[in-house]
């Protein structure tokens, strides 16, 4: 089964997967506890950024996204 991201309806992103790897900006690895299941901050008020703590439900955190295709991508100069 394929890596699944949800964009939630005024929420976070919920990541599913078995082999999901999460690291920082200078290369570190998470250490996700065997968690296969988890969700990523998207209104920026998390205490346990990167990571959803629910904050967005109390901050008014509002954000509608619909699935779209993207621009096909420009070919390397």
């Amino acid at each position: 089964m394929p890596t699944k991201i949800t964009v939630s309806k005024n929420g976070s992103y919920r990541i599913e997967g078995e082999d999901v790897e999460l690291y920082d900006a200078n290369g570190s690895k998470y250490d996700l506890a065997g968690r296969t299941v988890f969700a990523l901050c998207r209104c920026g008020q998390s205490s346990k950024k990167p990571f959803c703590d629910g904050t967005h439900k109390a901050c008014g955190f509002e954000s509608e996204v619909a699935a779209y295709a993207l621009e096909p991508k420009k070919p390397a100069l």
